[in-house]
């Protein structure tokens, strides 16, 4: 029974040394955007979205994920998402875009900027855990 214990101890500890000894060469590049919609645009901001999320799905890409403001500062959407594309997977994502009848350039600007009154953008390195981020450090 005791070897039993040590066994399973073991297995679980295994993975996180392992993680420990091998820090990441490189963390994925996130873009957390966090708005404040244009009153009365809340709905079709979030149709917006969902047509952008339906387009990525075309193109194999996964939904931004989205954050509800329910209480506290006043924003009221947050959207988390990889800050790039990966090579891969752009013409795809292009073409989905096209079929969709999406505009591009400024024209996607002017058509995105109808629904908010405030927004930020912010470029994070991430998900990652604060053990690999410190296996980075020269400073041990």
């Amino acid at each position: 029974m005791k070897f039993l214990a040590l066994l399973l101890a073991a297995a679980l500890v295994t993975p996180a040394a392992a993680q420990a000894a091998e820090p990441p060469k490189s963390f994925p590049k996130t873009l957390v955007e966090i708005y404040r919609i244009v009153p009365g645009q809340h709905e079709a901001f979030l149709r917006y979205v969902a047509k952008l999320d339906a387009v990525n799905a075309e193109a194999g890409l996964p939904p931004r994920q989205l954050y509800v403001h329910s209480d506290g500062e006043g924003w009221d959407f947050m959207l988390i998402q990889p800050a790039e594309t990966p090579k891969d997977k752009q013409a795809a994502l292009d073409k989905a875009w096209e079929k969709a009848g999406l505009p591009s350039g400024a024209d996607f600007f002017f058509e995105f900027r109808q629904f908010i009154a405030d927004h930020s953008d912010t470029f994070a390195k991430g998900p990652i855990t604060a053990a690999d981020f410190l296996a980075t450090s020269k400073a041990k």
